[in-house]
């Protein structure tokens, strides 16, 4: 019952009640970012949420390129990240239907290219602002682990896990750890992701050929 009706209910009440209330802060930071550097004020980016299928996702611009052609976060960026700032976007994902407010971290599509079956089950559900792989470690973790934390969310969802995901996750934004993954950072996730389905690629080959043989 939860997880199919009271949580979508909660999600948009809050969500709406929370956008009245911060609206003042994405505005100031709006307006922060513009000073910054004149660029966009919003960030949005491709991702992939329930059922597999895509979206775009919401934050306030933290990044910018420098003369190089680098994208580095911008000073006020990475306040708005340590702060958690940049995720208040989300809060119109989750009015959408896109996203809910505890869930798995909604990821890039390059990630989903190495799922195996045990790790879409990540997609049974809304993807969050926040989870139980953030409460537990954040970016702190190697992307097997975070995933092993998902599937457990997933099959385990319930009011009192999301109430102690949300404490737990306030209690992170304060401590002002981990609370945001660089661009090498993804790379590196994304490597070892590789490297995992290359590996049970050719153990699978392997039993074929045991078995054909």
């Amino acid at each position: 019952m939860y997880k199919r009706y009271f949580k979508r209910c909660l999600d948009l009440v809050l969500a709406l009640v929370l956008l009245v209330i911060s609206f003042p802060v994405i505005f100031v930071s709006g307006i922060a970012i513009k000073c910054c550097d004149n660029g966009k004020i919003l960030f949005k980016q491709r991702r992939v949420g329930l059922n597999g299928k895509g979206f775009y996702i919401y934050k306030l611009r933290t990044m910018a390129r420098d003369k190089n052609g680098v994208n580095r976060v911008t000073k006020i960026g990475k306040f708005l990240r340590a702060t958690s700032i940049d995720e208040l976007p989300q809060l119109l994902n989750i009015i959408k239907g896109d996203m809910s407010f505890i869930g798995p971290r909604p990821w890039i599509e390059e990630y989903s290219r190495y799922f195996n079956s045990n790790d879409k089950k990540r997609w049974k559900v809304l993807p969050g602002v926040s989870g139980w792989a953030q409460v537990n470690g954040r970016n702190g973790m190697s992307i097997t682990k975070k995933i092993q934390y998902d599937v457990w969310y997933v099959e385990n969802v319930s009011f009192k896990l999301d109430v102690v995901i949300f404490l737990k996750t306030i209690h992170e934004v304060f401590k002002r750890t981990g609370a945001s993954i660089t661009e090498g950072g993804i790379q590196d996730e994304l490597n070892e992701l590789k490297e995992r389905y290359e590996e049970n690629f050719e153990i699978e080959v392997k039993e074929l050929d045991v078995k054909i043989g």
